[in-house]
């Protein structure tokens, strides 16, 4: 009898040790597929368009009608994203140089919704993103 008390007992506290770490490895992963806006979705991971829209809409206080064209803008490169990361005919080369494209195309997109104050602004913000690019690229 005691030998299954202290069975159980360690048994249940194996379970108490190793669940947190689990845990932490299953949130560790999840930052990783939706990353924040600005940068990690370059390469590393899917962004989601309605975050980065709501990131944008903090930082440059798009108005209602912003948001709606910037959201569909960001679905849209989602999309073509995605199409371009499942064909499998594409070789790796022209893949990432197609995504850079798109990527390119949405900034100019968005940049094309935002009122010159607004354009400033989110021109800094590429800017930054670029740095940070580079600084990880070395």
């Amino acid at each position: 009898m005691l030998k299954h008390c202290l069975l159980a007992l360690t048994l249940a506290g194996l379970t108490y040790t190793v669940t947190p770490f689990a845990s932490a490895q299953d949130s560790g992963g999840n930052t990783q597929q939706s990353a924040p806006a600005g940068a990690p979705e370059h390469g590393r991971g899917h962004f989601d368009p309605a975050q980065r829209t709501q990131m944008l809409t903090r930082k440059l206080n798009l108005s209602s009608d912003q948001q709606a064209k910037v959201l569909d803008i960001y679905k849209s490169a989602q999309s073509q994203m995605e199409s371009l990361r499942s064909d499998a005919s594409v070789p790796q080369a022209d893949r990432r140089a197609k995504m850079q494209e798109i990527r390119k195309n949405t900034d100019d997109q968005v940049r094309g919704v935002l009122n010159p104050d607004q354009q400033k602004n989110f021109d800094q913000m590429q800017s930054r993103r670029e740095q940070r690019e580079e600084q990880r690229q070395q």
